[in-house]
């Protein structure tokens, strides 16, 4: 069976509903299928921990952290402006947050969230507008191919064909595949001559395999630390994990130290080495190391990481400071996609116009993390998928109006 709309948009998740957003308009017929029971569910797992939407910091500041943010061959703008060159950032996310009723509040680092720190709230009254604008959405309707110039879907009802006027692809990369984002449509756009790089890992842990000793601080947060990788710096918190080390901290340096960079924790960031000598220069007289490290440092899972990643043991205050101050951090490799927030790879900037629109698939156009590029977690995931589905949604719109 068939019917007629004018716009198409593929998944609810942040990115496609904000694409669906930008398609309404008094008269337009616009459906959003989404293959879950319900819209959105990464979003709301991810709103769990308080939603952090943006971060209020300079802006080419702010997007330096999207990796890949170049979406297209030509020197035509950055992943978070449109094609007029228009920029959806921090200010312009907070803005369209508060446009909904969700009021804000910034922490000390920049981060932004609602100030009821959960994501339903803002997913109810976004839903509400969609509504209200007349788009449809239509759970359960699972994207199974491209078929007679259309869209074939598998839904509760049996099979449907749309044969939009513009269509949104917005279903997400690889990770948390449970929740939705299974990349089941690879091999569809791949199929249609859409150049697809393969997905790895992002915003994730890393694999390490603890000795007996560790066993007592599973679960443990590791405070007050620094990770260093290159000229990069995680400063975030994270978490001793029977599977490894995961958490911010981690995650502000994973794709850098996934991609084969060596990572040191610096125990003390707040003290100089020779600060950090001087409290290492005491005598250590009958205590046990684990005990005299525990004076020096304070905190029993610094010490217990000192103990794991140090050896061999410096003999000297200041090989001590030295060592707590670079520590090498030893893990396996990197946690799988099923673990992963987020996922790196997608449609390469070479399949895609400036606009996000498909080369090989014209008035088709893409976004979120179906695009290849990444962004650490601490609202730069977030606000670069709104961008995206922003810019498409407005492009596919404009070829409405065109034609």
């Amino acid at each position: 069976m068939s019917e007629p709309v004018d716009a198409l948009v593929i998944g609810a998740g942040p990115a496609g509903l904000m694409a669906a957003e930008m398609l309404m308009a008094p008269g337009r017929r616009v459906i959003v299928a989404e293959a879950m029971p319900s819209p959105a569910r990464k979003f709301l797992m991810a709103g769990k921990s308080g939603l952090n939407l943006t971060r209020v910091e300079p802006l080419p500041v702010f997007q330096a952290h999207l990796a890949g943010g170049e979406l297209s061959p030509e020197p035509r703008g950055h992943l978070l402006e449109d094609d007029t060159g228009a920029c959806f950032g921090p200010a312009q996310v907070m803005a369209w947050a508060e446009g909904l009723g969700v009021e804000l509040f910034s922490g000390s680092t920049g981060r932004v969230f609602p100030v009821g720190m959960k994501a339903s709230p803002l997913l109810r009254a976004w839903l509400a507008r969609v509504a209200g604008g007349g788009v449809d959405l239509r759970r359960r309707w699972r994207w199974v191919g491209l078929e007679k110039g259309g869209f074939r879907f598998d839904t509760p009802d049996g099979p449907r064909l749309l044969h939009p006027k513009a269509t949104v692809l917005a279903l997400g990369g690889a990770s948390w595949p449970r929740l939705g984002s299974d990349a089941a449509w690879v091999p569809i756009l791949a199929g249609a001559g859409v150049d697809v790089a393969p997905f790895r890992p992002a915003n994730m842990g890393f694999r390490v395999t603890w000795s007996d000793p560790m066993q007592r601080f599973m679960g443990a947060p590791v405070k007050g630390t620094a990770i260093r990788v290159g000229n990069k710096v995680g400063r975030g918190e994270w978490v001793i994990s029977r599977a490894g080390i995961e958490g911010g901290g981690i995650y502000e340096v994973a794709a850098a130290i996934r991609d084969g960079a060596s990572a040191e924790v610096d125990l003390a960031p707040d003290l100089t080495a020779q600060a950090l000598a001087r409290r290492f220069d005491q005598a250590r007289g009958r205590l046990s190391l684990g005990n005299w490290l525990r004076r020096v440092l304070g905190d029993p899972v610094k010490v217990a990481l000192l103990l794991e990643w140090g050896r061999p043991f410096p003999d000297d205050p200041q090989a001590w400071a030295a060592r707590a101050k670079a520590l090498p951090l030893r893990h396996e490799g990197p946690m799988g996609l099923e673990r992963a927030i987020s996922s790196a790879g997608g449609i390469m900037p070479c399949a895609l116009h400036p606009d996000l629109e498909l080369r090989a698939l014209p008035g088709v156009f893409a976004a979120g993390e179906m695009l290849d590029w990444e962004a650490p977690t601490g609202g730069y995931l977030l606000t670069g998928c709104l961008a995206t589905g922003r810019r498409a949604g407005q492009a596919a719109a404009a070829r409405l109006s065109a034609t």
